[in-house]
């Protein structure tokens, strides 16, 4: 996860996300270092960024700026604009009110475990929130002996 200031361009730090990468696993062999395509929007579209992902074998999917809207693209952009719904969802995500960075990726680290548990299956969510209250509020109160 990277951070940074809302008046910095999103390419600056694009090489550092890339290269910070963890290796990806699936299929039983060696690791692969690096994903087969990226998918990014215009903000991207600049030649080091696209010289950067050719240098490593990324294939990009990249948006072109001045090019009208690409169903083809669309058709993934949904996943993250999805994903960028269920941050919102989290209140103290929707709006960074932390001066303190720290704070501020410990509160996204949450909200990716908490939107991980709802998407396992299986996983009942609202039930365990209920039964967490229930065990709260019943709880009995000891007087000092």
């Amino acid at each position: 996860m990277c951070v940074t200031g809302a008046n910095r361009h999103d390419s600056v730090v694009f090489e550092e996300l890339i290269d910070a990468l963890p290796p990806i696993g699936g299929k039983p062999g060696r690791l692969r270092r690096w994903p087969d395509k990226l998918h990014a929007d215009k903000a991207y579209d600049i030649d080091r960024c696209r010289a950067f992902l050719k240098q490593r074998g990324i294939i990009a999917r990249i948006a072109r700026k001045g090019i009208a809207r690409n169903d083809r693209l669309g058709r993934h952009r949904w996943v993250v604009e999805r994903t960028h719904a269920w941050f919102a969802g989290m209140g103290k995500l929707r709006i960074r009110f932390e001066r303190r960075i720290d704070l501020h990726l410990a509160l996204l680290s949450l909200a990716c475990s908490i939107i991980c548990l709802r998407l396992l299956p299986g996983f009942c969510y609202p039930l365990l929130v209920q039964e967490h209250r229930q065990t709260m509020r019943c709880r009995p109160t000891q007087k000092p002996g």
